[in-house]
């Protein structure tokens, strides 16, 4: 009796209590293009967590691990970093690639050594401040040739991983992810991830398998100031919740700390 009682009690208090939240956390996505809300993954991302969760984008277009540390836009980052608000967790994504390979030279980097040597800046400055960095690889561009996805970005995407492994941060492999997806979906289906509309000689180069750079016939889709137009780098609407379900969802795989604040639709 005194088993069945306990057992009643245990049973009780499991059914009437409620589930105890999830301390709120913070992440603080810093990066390019490929990882704001505008062209990249960062909205679908943000959108893939719980509401315990303060989700803020400072990813900005344009920037290597270089200039957006020259043009101040790190300042306000570390700035928040101190402000003491009441996270259990702050987690800081650095995200560069995309850029440091640039010609212009307040975006290129030299891989070998500066590029690295930024990397672990950002990553050693956050952890001072007492926030977790994670280390992440670009996300991949979307050229086939031959039906094969091209591999551009991959001594940048290793860089990181170095840096990431030679100071024991987390580190979330976006390249590989993103390219074993696109892979899967072929020309056809990742050139919609681009958005609408795409260009028609992109339209007629698909079943072929390899991809050639797009010809705008109409003004409206190339890119201006408040539209991002077609290319192989780039996402939608559409793209960036595809990209950002799937990058979120490899992040929680490897970190069960993640795993309670990501939405279970």
């Amino acid at each position: 009796m005194k088993t069945f009682a306990a057992l009643f009690t245990g049973l009780f208090l499991a059914t009437a209590l409620p589930a105890m939240a999830a301390e709120p956390i913070r992440i603080i996505l810093v990066g390019d293009s490929t990882m704001t809300d505008k062209s990249g993954y960062g909205k679908g991302f943000c959108a893939r967590f719980t509401p315990d969760v303060t989700c803020i984008n400072a990813a900005r277009g344009g920037r290597s691990s270089k200039s957006y540390r020259v043009e101040g836009l790190w300042d306000p980052i570390l700035a928040q970093l101190h402000d003491g608000k009441a996270y259990a967790r702050t987690y800081v994504w650095i995200g560069f690639g995309h850029n440091d390979g640039s010609s212009k030279p307040e975006r290129h980097t030299d891989l070998q050594t500066e590029f690295p040597l930024n990397m672990r800046r950002y990553a050693g400055e956050i952890h001072a401040a007492g926030a977790i960095p994670v280390m992440v690889t670009p996300q991949t561009q979307r050229w086939f040739r031959d039906g094969r996805l091209k591999d551009d970005l991959r001594p940048w995407a290793a860089a990181i991983r170095v840096v990431a492994t030679d100071g024991g941060y987390q580190l979330v492999d976006v390249y590989g992810v993103t390219r074993e997806a696109v892979q899967a979906m072929g020309p056809l289906a990742a050139n919609r991830t681009a958005g609408d509309p795409i260009p028609q000689n992109i339209l007629d180069s698909e079943a072929s398998g390899t991809s050639v750079p797009a010809v705008f016939t109409d003004a409206s889709q190339a890119t201006t100031s408040s539209h991002q137009g077609f290319d192989y780098t780039h996402l939608g609407a559409d793209g960036s919740a595809l990209f950002g379900r799937i990058i979120v969802d490899a992040w929680a795989a490897q970190n069960p700390d993640i795993r309670p604040y990501v939405r279970s639709e």
